[in-house]
């Protein structure tokens, strides 16, 4: 029974305290004699990016990684638990707000150069403390949990960002043709959306969603991506997730939301039976159709692990004849009359 009731004080993954436990102890700790009375709450930057770029087996390392480094780094009387998917939270007995805020700059430090899937951990951290018996231990949690947010928001859309580029990096890495893929689609998309007279803004966002539109693909089996035959059932169902996985990740970052809104549709197609969400014309943002029609052409116009590369006149025809059934017809003329006539 004793050893029960132990486990139930545990998180499985981390080896950390629980909620549970913390709340308790949170009571028990919440005397007189334990003032100053410090709470130290830590969020894990970057959680949810990594579950969706690696998968969530490489999350599960990113949570372990943080344990193990507050663990290093804590004294023995702190109380570490996690309480939440991403947060975590030190109880630091007898400790004022400046040893409060060391420890914090300490914890800062020893992740430096600590590297889940070549993306660097990080932590956002907020403290506060209790000095008097009057004060409510609950406001002084809050106010802790106020001070982390605010580090966080802070520093989160360049952390994420700067990820974002590793994720590239590492789709690049995995398979160096999509590299040139994601320039070509960039370049060719912007040309037609400036031919269609789009905003200077419009046009800039179709730049970066052409650069980042296959990000997704970070977190496809390689088996599937390079595979030279039929895809099954199964594995063109794993393909068709790319989309949402770039959604997932550009959607991160707050700057990057009508990137990210672009590149989840750019697989629509004029006739509803594209994916992931089956819209059909119009419903489909314009600049994931012109994407879409530039995509599809680069990737007629090289080789491909399935099949050899069509010649320019060949992928041409291609557009010609799925104009008004994949593609939008207005598209495919102005990209085949003002963009490759030049070329």
């Amino acid at each position: 029974m004793i050893q029960i009731q132990k486990l139930s004080y545990y998180d499985q993954l981390t080896g950390l305290y629980n909620r549970r436990f913390f709340e308790e102890e949170l009571k028990r700790l919440d005397t007189e004699r334990n003032l100053p009375l410090s709470i130290l709450m830590i969020d894990v930057n970057g959680l949810k990016l990594t579950n969706d770029a690696f998968g969530h087996a490489a999350g599960d390392k990113l949570l372990q990684k943080v344990a193990e480094v507050l663990k290093r780094e804590s004294r023995a009387d702190d109380i570490i638990a996690r309480v939440g998917g991403d947060e975590l939270v030190v109880l630091l007995p007898k400790t004022d707000k400046k040893h409060t805020t060391s420890i914090e700059s300490r914890l800062n430090t020893a992740f430096k150069g600590e590297i889940i899937e070549n993306i660097p951990v990080s932590v956002s951290c907020g403290g506060a403390t209790k000095r008097g018996k009057k004060e409510k231990i609950g406001n002084v949690f809050k106010k802790a949990e106020d001070n982390m947010y605010n580090h966080k928001s802070y520093k989160k859309d360049s952390q994420r960002k700067n990820s974002i580029q590793i994720i590239m990096n590492t789709l690049f890495e995995k398979r160096p043709a999509e590299k040139e893929h994601a320039r070509k689609v960039s370049k060719l998309s912007t040309a037609v959306g400036s031919a269609m007279g789009l905003s200077n803004v419009e046009v800039d966002e179709l730049k970066i969603a052409g650069e980042y539109h296959d990000i997704g693909k970070v977190a496809i089996s390689s088996d599937i991506l390079s595979k030279k035959g039929k895809l099954t059932d199964f594995e063109l169902k794993e393909l068709k997730r790319h989309p949402e996985l770039s959604y997932n990740i550009l959607s991160t970052v707050n700057e990057y939301g009508p990137i990210a809104e672009i590149v989840l549709s750019h697989h629509e197609r004029w006739d509803g039976k594209g994916y992931p969400g089956g819209l059909k014309g119009e419903e489909i943002p314009l600049q994931s159709r012109i994407m879409m029609v530039v995509d599809d052409y680069d990737a007629m116009t090289n080789d491909r692990s399935y099949r050899k590369a069509l010649s320019k006149e060949e992928a041409i025809r291609e557009l010609q004849n799925r104009a008004g059934t994949k593609f939008d017809p207005k598209i495919v003329e102005i990209f085949i009359k003002k963009v490759l006539a030049s070329k």
